[in-house]
């Protein structure tokens, strides 16, 4: 009798562990991606889609996005494991790194990030060069940005021009788009931007050009890649790698994701090609 309570008593107790381990365990079957709120939620909504469809077949495991209210909190995911791959700017790697003590990894960036650009844009005739910012209300993007703070800032300290003594006022919009939105619509004199967002609202014609306009392009700096956590296997590490590497204009799938991502294609990354952004944002005060 004792030894058939026994086995009873095993046998609930492995089905109850069973039932609550099986949540964790699906949970952790789920590859989850984010990305810096760079853009509207909309937007990097439809920019991810295609993006996990195709990283779902790669790797083989459900794949979510999974999207974070600021550029900090997508630090804190990453760095915390609570997600497995993270779109970040420059300074974004930069801030995960020295957060983590240098375990997290970018693995690739697009072409274009080798040598990427910011934007001065303004709706003022009377603002023609960097010079003329001063005593105006200028618009950043998020403080954490790379192409839409810190590099733009980085370069005005360059020309001489501390936006925080010499402008009028500093605003920070919280994402390239809605800077481009401030400018247009007067709240702000100029503001400073991401390229390839620029680029992309001219091209559908978002933005009226007879109006707004580009007063300032920066020489190009590294900015985004994709990051992973140091602690995932090597080997997945390089399955993923291979994904976004594979990734081919040619292929209907591929032109797809290539230019919802404003992709030539992907290429290989590593830390040290960030280390002049850190180097920026010791400059800028922006990281201590």
């Amino acid at each position: 009798m004792f030894g058939l309570s026994r086995s009873r008593a095993l046998g609930t107790a492995f089905a109850l562990w069973l039932a609550l381990s099986a949540p964790f365990s699906h949970a952790q079957a789920v590859f989850r991606v984010t990305a810096i709120p760079d853009e509207s939620p909309t937007e990097l909504a439809r920019k991810a889609a295609p993006l996990v469809k195709f990283l779902e077949k790669t790797l083989g495991v459900k794949v979510e996005f999974t999207p974070v209210t600021d550029y900090a909190a997508s630090v804190e995911a990453l760095v915390n494991k609570q997600v497995d791959l993270a779109w970040y700017g420059g300074f974004t790697f930069v801030q995960a790194n020295v957060r983590s003590g240098g375990k997290v990894i970018p693995l690739v960036q697009r072409e274009e990030d080798e040598k990427f650009r910011s934007v001065f844009i303004t709706s003022d005739p009377t603002i023609k060069t960097l010079a003329d910012l001063k005593g105006k209300n200028v618009s950043f993007g998020s403080q954490s940005s790379t192409s839409g703070h810190l590099m733009p800032r980085s370069f005005l300290l360059q020309a001489n021009i501390d936006p925080d003594k010499d402008f009028k006022r500093v605003a920070y919009s919280g994402a390239h788009d809605a800077t481009i939105a401030a400018v247009a619509a007067g709240k702000v004199e100029a503001g400073a931007l991401n390229i390839s967002v620029w680029e992309k609202f001219v091209a559908d014609g978002k933005v009226d050009t007879s109006k707004v306009k580009v007063i300032y392009t920066t020489p190009g700096y590294f900015d985004y890649n994709w990051t992973v956590h140091a602690d995932m296997p090597a080997d997945q590490r390089e399955k993923l790698t291979k994904a976004f590497l594979s990734l081919d204009r040619n292929t209907a799938e591929g032109k797809e994701i290539l230019e919802l991502q404003r992709a030539t294609r992907f290429i290989p990354t590593k830390a040290e090609n960030y280390k002049g952004i850190e180097q920026a944002a010791r400059s800028a005060g922006l990281l201590k």
